[in-house]
């Protein structure tokens, strides 16, 4: 058994869409319209073709109030493993990415934490050694 898709919640798939491949570096692997302006819209890794990212349309009354909670305390919805955390946090920041925790070592994993326009926060993570 293996992971294939996750999905995280989004406000608006095409600006979400834009986010992830845009400025994060993901590449769309699936796009089908699913009527009432919906898509079937999952995103993943240049390097990796197994796991994919569900954008899913946040318009179920439940997601709100779940992701304001994590928000407003700062729990990040997914984490995204990086090579060079601070250098990706450079690329990030120069693109206007608000970062709501800077890169800093917790031990074995060294983590920032992003917001993704779209109603989430992301951690990035890079594993010591």
């Amino acid at each position: 058994m293996r992971i294939h898709l996750t999905s995280v919640f989004v406000d608006d798939q095409e600006k979400a869409h834009d986010f992830y491949t845009r400025v994060l570096g993901f590449e769309t692997r699936t796009d089908i319209p699913l009527g009432d302006g919906n898509r079937w819209l999952t995103v993943g890794a240049p390097v990796d073709d197994a796991v994919q990212l569900l954008l899913e349309p946040s318009a179920h009354p439940a997601v709100g109030p779940f992701r304001d909670a994590l928000v407003a305390d700062g729990i990040p919805a997914t984490q995204f493993a990086v090579d060079d955390l601070r250098a990706e946090h450079e690329r990030l920041v120069g693109l206007g990415v608000e970062f709501t925790m800077p890169p800093t070592d917790m031990g074995p994993v060294s983590i920032a934490v992003l917001d993704d326009t779209c109603g989430n926060l992301i951690q990035l993570a890079q594993m010591a050694g």
